[in-house]
C-alpha cells in the first residue's frame, strides 16, 4: 500500500515557476514507478509526466516537454514536479500517482495509488 500527499500548488503568474512536491508512504515506494496527472474543469485527468523507479527514465506530456521536470528522492519519499514558464492552460488539480510496475506508463487507468490533488492557478 502506497499513500501520497501532494503539496507547493498554488496562484501564479503566467511564466512564473512552482515546485510541485508529493511525499508518499510504504515500504515498496522505491519499486513504484511515478507520475504526474492533472485535471482542469470540466476535463479529464491526462498525462503530465512520469518517472520510473530509480529515475532513470522520465516521460512527458507534449505539453509540458522542456517546461517541467519531474525527479524522485527515494531515501526521503519523495517526487517533485517543476513547473517553469506555466502558462494559464496549465491551470489544473495536480495529482500524484504512483503504479505496482518499475515502469511508468502514460495510462493513468495502469496506476494504483492517487493522492488528493494540489490545486495550480495560473492567471494571464
Amino acid at each position: 500500500q502506497v499513500q501520497l500527499v501532494e503539496s507547493g500548488g498554488g496562484l501564479v503568474q503566467a511564466g512564473g515557476s512552482l515546485r510541485l512536491s508529493c511525499a508518499a508512504s510504504g515500504r515498496t515506494f522505491s519499486n513504484n514507478a511515478m507520475g504526474w496527472f492533472r485535471q482542469a474543469p470540466g476535463k479529464e485527468r491526462v498525462f503530465v509526466a512520469a518517472i520510473s523507479w530509480s529515475g532513470g527514465s522520465t516521460y512527458y506530456a507534449d505539453s509540458v516537454k522542456g517546461r517541467f521536470a519531474i525527479s524522485r528522492d527515494n531515501p526521503k519519499n519523495m517526487v517533485y514536479l517543476q513547473m517553469n514558464s506555466l502558462k494559464p492552460e496549465d491551470t489544473a488539480v495536480y495529482y500524484c500517482a504512483a503504479r505496482a510496475s518499475r515502469w511508468p506508463i502514460e495510462d493513468r487507468d495502469e496506476y494504483n495509488y492517487w493522492g488528493q490533488g494540489t490545486q495550480v492557478t495560473v492567471s494571464s
